[in-house]
């Protein structure tokens, strides 16, 4: 896919008030330590993950994902009345029906005319949000778009935990499918997406590509159980190890098509933001992909694996430390459970 009217405007994010180490978390997992034997340091050691975050007691998504988007519509200097479309992009819902974006849609105070939607697409979900809204703008049918999400990790954690204290049968080998939810943190980001003619910023969106393999849809998967608010008890179970090695084999064959769409190579980009799982997962990324990791920007090591918020606020994250400039050749990478795999050429 190739853009020629299409702006990432600007990116905005809120962190939640709780700040949890993995130490932290490996304290209260002390019953479980102590049966298994597991060495503590472990959840640190083998994911990079220093700290996360969570919301207080009683944030609803969409609370968080409005925040964000106020943030990213403040950044670019547009009111609410000048949105057309938003969508509201995360894992994690206020309720199965109606559409979170609806919640959205009345926190930030748009218009009656502004079209509002959910698109769930695991960490992908910003991702796919932001390439429907180049469409629209490409078709001429808008000229501004909100993606927003407000994941909330909290209540899969404390029923991460829980259940691995409880559970006596579990093994050493059978509490791996669990080690992934651990890493998971809470965020809220939004992207205003432009057509160029009305942008201020000029950054442009030239190109993106997708690759499935959805062969790999079992490696990781959520339960149904309720919308990830206070009160819901989700459990995930993740293949860590087959998850990685799929998801990358994936990001090869995106990586191959994104290079043909936007006529980069591995030495075009002069940042690159991908979607924040962990070190080995970054490692094992830039390595498959012929990619420098002095161009990588990192923040899993303070924010964890903030699912479809993870990239949009490690790119905001990015602009704040100085790390784009005007001009600047930016890679947005991204991996999602199913398997989905999605990349984006920047001109910032």
């Amino acid at each position: 896919m190739r853009f020629a009217k299409t702006c990432i405007e600007a990116i905005g994010y809120a962190l939640p008030e709780t700040v949890v180490s993995s130490a932290e978390l490996e304290r209260r997992l002390a019953p479980l330590y102590d049966r298994l034997h597991l060495p503590e340091g472990r959840l640190e050691l083998m994911s990079g993950i220093v700290t996360r975050r969570f919301w207080l007691p009683g944030t609803l998504p969409s609370v968080a994902a409005s925040r964000a988007g106020k943030a990213a519509l403040e950044k670019a200097g547009i009111a609410p009345a000048e949105v057309q479309c938003l969508i509201h992009c995360s894992v994690s819902r206020d309720f199965v029906e109606p559409a979170t974006s609806t919640a959205v849609h009345r926190l930030l105070g748009l218009e009656h005319h502004c079209l509002n939607f959910d698109i769930s697409n695991a960490c992908l979900g910003m991702a796919s949000g932001v390439l429907m809204l180049a469409n629209m703008i490409e078709l001429g049918q808008i000229d501004t778009g909100l993606a927003v999400c407000g994941e909330n990790a909290g209540p899969l954690v404390e029923n991460t935990v829980e259940r691995l204290n409880a559970d006596l049968t579990l093994t050493r080998r059978s509490v791996k499918d669990q080690f992934a939810s651990l890493t998971i943190g809470s965020c809220a980001a939004a992207i205003v997406v432009r057509a160029k003619e009305r942008s201020r910023t000029g950054h442009r969106l030239l190109a993106a590509a997708n690759w499935s393999d959805t062969s790999a849809n079992e490696l990781c998967q959520g339960d149904a159980n309720g919308g990830m608010v206070d009160g819901s008890a989700p459990l995930m179970a993740t293949d860590s190890q087959a998850l990685l090695h799929a998801g990358v084999e994936a990001a090869r064959h995106m990586w191959e098509s994104l290079q043909e769409e936007s006529g980069w190579n591995a030495e075009t980009p002069d940042t690159i933001c991908t979607h924040q799982v962990g070190k080995a997962h970054s490692r094992l990324l830039f390595e498959t992909l012929g990619l420098s990791t002095d161009k990588d920007f990192v923040t899993y090591p303070s924010l964890g694996n903030c699912g479809s918020a993870s990239w949009p606020v490690t790119c905001a994250m990015a602009e704040e430390q100085g790390r784009l400039h005007p001009g600047a050749n930016l890679a947005l990478l991204g991996i999602g459970s199913g398997l989905n795999c999605t990349g984006m050429a920047v001109k910032w």
